[in-house]
């Protein structure tokens, strides 16, 4: 059951099948369930967000409103650095496994000019070598939404194994430096902040069914 600590995973984020599956896999024809095990970070406290589960389990949505990392006035010295570490337990249908295709994630920053921003992430499967960080800077003056995307190649998605229980692992960290902008006088941050409804984080699936167990 989900709770008021999962709550606090991730800004808007959707976990979805996208319809047709990634190229060259078939999606489960059967539905499948999503369980928060753990969520921890500076950027995800319990009690700042809320859960909604689709009606068909295969998306759910978590939105919250802390996942923010800034510099300057009003700043304490630990704020330049927020994280949010999402241990997922997900339920695959009988017969099938899953990986992840591609990560698609928005958000604002306001960054003063001689500021920088910089939104990485990784994924790995529980005991199991974790992915590279994917990692995507941003540079000031800048005032805007920002999107970025991260990508695996077909070839390379890295798949739970079949017929073993692996929790499914999402780190997430958004840091900003104040560069040669004046932190005693301004302000910068870059957020992952959904209090608006607007912004979010979708995580793509790519399925391939498993070999038939062994007699």
């Amino acid at each position: 059951m989900l709770n008021s600590v999962a709550a606090a995973a991730l800004a808007m984020s959707t976990i979805i099948i996208p319809p047709g599956g990634s190229p060259g896999t078939t999606p489960p024809p059967d539905h499948f369930t999503i369980d928060i095990v753990t969520v921890n970070g500076s950027g995800c406290r319990a009690g700042t967000a809320a859960v909604a589960v689709s009606p068909d389990n295969k998306a759910f949505t978590v939105t919250y409103s802390e996942f923010l990392a800034q510099v300057g006035v009003g700043s304490k010295p630990t704020d330049f650095r927020k994280n949010c570490q999402l241990n997922l337990r997900i339920n695959a249908p009988s017969g099938f496994t899953y990986g992840i295709a591609s990560t698609d994630y928005r958000g604002f920053a306001s960054l003063e000019k001689g500021a920088s921003a910089l939104q990485r992430a990784n994924y790995y499967f529980q005991g199991m070598s974790e992915t590279a960080y994917t990692q995507h800077p941003y540079k000031g003056p800048l005032v805007d939404d920002w999107q970025a995307t991260d990508t695996t190649d077909v070839a390379s998605i890295v798949y739970h194994p079949c017929g073993e229980k692996r929790n499914f692992n999402i780190n997430t960290e958004l840091r900003v430096n104040a560069g040669t902008s004046d932190p005693k006088k301004t302000t910068s941050f870059i957020s992952m902040d959904s209090t608006d409804g607007s912004i979010e984080t979708t995580y793509h699936f790519a399925w391939k069914t498993c070999p038939p167990p062994k007699p």
